[in-house]
């Protein structure tokens, strides 16, 4: 085992031999083994965002097994998905590649403006599939926010007993918050704090931008001359949140209009020392060559050494 993985490992001293295994589990497979990044193939865009809208962009990603396959030639960390999409390729693909049972959804058939999620999967679920893990989104910013962080905190405490790793999509959102402060710096920043003190072993974020929400924030980050202009700075903020760098954070791809950008996002993630992404949309929507392609490239940045432009080292 490497170093860098055993040094992550030393970070989880609460937790009990199963998870830390699970945990190894994930950073030593793939492309990156090791390294201590992670790329992650996450597919529940399907109930999140509809059928159409997710898989006719590249009609055979309607079958789940393709997002299997799609994870296993691209040499991902892990695959994560609902319950259904899981059942429909576990035994198949059994052993292949390391399993998120994404534990909770939502969907988009009704305009929200304070979301939550529904629980679809359980601990049990996630060990009768042989996941390394379950997952759970929050939305920090909802109404709807605190039934949810006891709901996560009822079901991490369940997955730890039994040796499982918890990831928690902490995604700012709900009336309290305006569209630009959704990815505003201190929101993001504070959702990986609170993902971190629920328990999370991975914590995944959207990428903050420039904008600061919440104006007893913005006294603080000017007065302290906390560096946020560059999203690499951004990205090293960020995961100061969580714990000075001693919890995994990793970020979303979300929507972007190209290759480059997306490329260009991924090396500040690098810079900023994140500890790797979530590349859903910008993978499956394409062909599966081109998606490998694509998932190759962003894991040979995350294996190269931060640019010449850095932030302070954290840890």
């Amino acid at each position: 085992m490497s170093h860098r993985v055993q040094e992550i490992l030393s970070w989880y001293g609460s937790d009990n031999p199963g998870t830390l295994t699970n945990l190894a589990r994930l950073l030593n497979h793939g492309k990156l083994g090791g390294t201590g990044k992670l790329v992650i193939l996450p597919v529940d865009q399907g109930f999140e965002h509809g059928p159409a809208r997710s898989f006719a962009p590249n009609p055979p990603a309607y079958d789940p097994r393709y997002h299997f396959e799609l994870a296993i030639d691209a040499g991902c960390n892990a695959y994560a998905a609902p319950l259904g999409f899981l059942e429909a390729g576990a035994r198949e693909f059994a052993g292949k590649i390391p399993l998120i049972l994404k534990a909770n959804n939502h969907d988009v058939l009704l305009a929200e403006p304070d979301p939550t999620q529904a629980l679809t999967g359980s601990v049990e679920d996630a060990l009768r599939l042989g996941c390394v893990g379950i997952g759970f989104t929050i939305y920090p910013g909802s109404e709807h926010r605190f039934e949810m962080y006891q709901q996560i905190r009822a079901c991490a405490e369940e997955a730890k007993r039994h040796g499982l790793v918890v990831m928690i999509w902490s995604y700012a959102r709900g009336s309290g918050l305006s569209k630009m402060g959704e990815r505003a710096i201190d929101v993001i920043g504070y959702a990986a704090q609170i993902a971190a003190q629920l328990g999370a072993h991975i914590i995944k974020v959207k990428l903050p931008n420039e904008h600061i929400e919440q104006e007893a924030a913005r006294k603080v980050y000017e007065k302290e001359q906390i560096q946020i202009a560059t999203l690499a700075e951004r990205v090293h903020h960020v995961v100061q949140c969580a714990f000075n760098g001693r919890r995994i954070v990793i970020f979303s791809g979300g929507e972007i209009d190209n290759d480059d950008a997306l490329l260009n996002e991924i090396r500040a993630i690098r810079d900023g020392y994140g500890f790797g992404s979530v590349i859903g949309r910008n993978s499956f929507e394409r062909s599966k060559p081109d998606a490998v392609q694509l998932l190759n490239t962003i894991m040979d940045i995350y294996n190269t050494k931060p640019s010449h432009v850095q932030v302070p080292v954290l840890n």
